[in-house]
């Protein structure tokens, strides 16, 4: 008897050593899944599934949170929106203004160092203003001779190929301008009258402006200080003089810097206009000095402005070397002058900087293209400031 059942009944013995049944046909059919097999890694992978979830749940309520928050101080700024506008002009003021200004105040009063510079940079600004109007009132008997005989040229030139219009074009195309002027008379008087409107809110914009620079160069810091002082708790003003002072050398350093760019492209345009011999050589170039704050924009449009005044004023050759001219001045600006000058205060991708500009002028217009990049810079430099360590 301790040999029956020969070598199967061995090998059920040691099994049953081993602490396993003897495997049969029926436990050999039945498959049974891994997870179920394991339940501590089933109720792993749904703690991880679980998990994600909650964790896309709180950046979804935050995100809406936070989107709602940017809507309604967007919503907010447009309802004042011109003191939104006043307000930043005065933070330019300031940023340009400010280093001269603490210049002076090494050997003169503080309060008249600012008025010094305020009332200098207004003086300035009106100079060229009156200098570009005495430069187009002294070239307007030319200018309308030289304008009737570019009309016939681009009509002559339109006639040939590839164009090939009809003798009268033009002339037709004027005598519907007439006819359109005459039809709406009402509703363009209507709409001189709201400009009228618009101009008294631009100069009291710019009345504020001023108003509220005076204060900003001369007590910048102790507007600052009293805001940290009463008006937040004690635990966050270190955070916030760290995001204070980190958007105001990006606002500033953007400032400066596009100034020099726009400084810089109004020389190049104005010398080639002069050489060129384009009429209004000079109010284009002030025209290209206001919209090159316009980042990627603003020059080309101001230069086709240009290339349309060289087509009429001086011929086709002209307007094609104008052309040459907006191709050239976009090449330095992008690949010279804006990471030369601008690349210490702002770091931004260019596809950031034209997504911006597209986008702050669907919501504002022209102004939103001009406050676009700043603001981004800003909100970008606040958030690498909050993110490191503070010394």
């Amino acid at each position: 008897m301790a040999g029956s059942g020969g070598p199967a009944a061995g090998r059920n013995r040691a099994r049953r050593a081993r602490g396993t049944a003897p495997a049969t046909r029926s436990a050999r059919a039945v498959w049974i899944p891994k997870r179920a097999r394991d339940p501590v890694a089933s109720a792993s992978v749904s703690a991880v599934v679980v998990l994600a979830l909650r964790i896309a749940a709180a950046y979804a309520w935050r995100l809406i949170v936070l989107g709602v928050a940017v809507y309604g101080i967007f919503m907010v700024l447009g309802r004042f929106q011109l003191i939104a506008v006043a307000l930043f002009l005065a933070l330019v003021i300031t940023s340009v203004l400010r280093p001269f200004t603490d210049l002076l105040s090494r050997r003169l009063p503080r309060p008249l160092c600012v008025a010094v510079s305020l009332v200098g940079s207004i003086c300035v600004f009106f100079g060229l203003l009156a200098l570009v109007g005495n430069a187009v009132a002294q070239e307007s008997a030319t200018l309308a001779e030289e304008f009737r005989g570019g009309i016939h040229r681009i009509e002559v030139w339109l006639q040939r190929p590839p164009f090939r219009l009809g003798p009268g074009a033009l002339s037709h195309l004027q005598q519907q301008v007439v006819n359109y002027v005459q039809a709406h008379r009402s509703n363009l008087a209507s709409r001189a009258l709201s400009g009228f409107g618009t101009l008294v809110e631009l100069v009291t914009g710019g009345a504020l402006a001023l108003f509220a620079s005076v204060f900003f160069i001369n007590s910048g810091e102790r507007l600052w200080a009293w805001t940290s002082r009463e008006l937040l708790p004690a635990g966050a003003r270190a955070a916030w003089d760290r995001a204070g002072h980190a958007a105001w050398r990006t606002f500033a350093g953007y400032t400066r810097g596009i100034i020099i760019v726009a400084a810089t492209n109004a020389v190049l345009v104005g010398i080639a206009l002069l050489v060129l011999r384009v009429p209004l050589a000079l109010p284009l170039t002030l025209l290209e000095f206001f919209a090159a704050f316009v980042p990627l924009v603003g020059s080309p449009v101001a230069l086709g402005v240009a290339t349309v005044v060289a087509l009429a004023g001086r011929g086709p050759l002209t307007a094609v070397a104008v052309l040459v001219l907006i191709v050239v001045i976009g090449q330095i600006e992008g690949h010279v002058l804006h990471p030369l000058v601008m690349s210490w205060a702002v770091r931004l991708h260019p596809l950031v900087v034209a997504v911006s500009v597209i986008a702050g002028s669907i919501v504002a217009g022209v102004i939103g293209a001009v406050v676009a990049v700043p603001f981004i810079s800003v909100i970008w430099a606040v958030v690498r400031a909050l993110r490191t360590a503070p010394p």
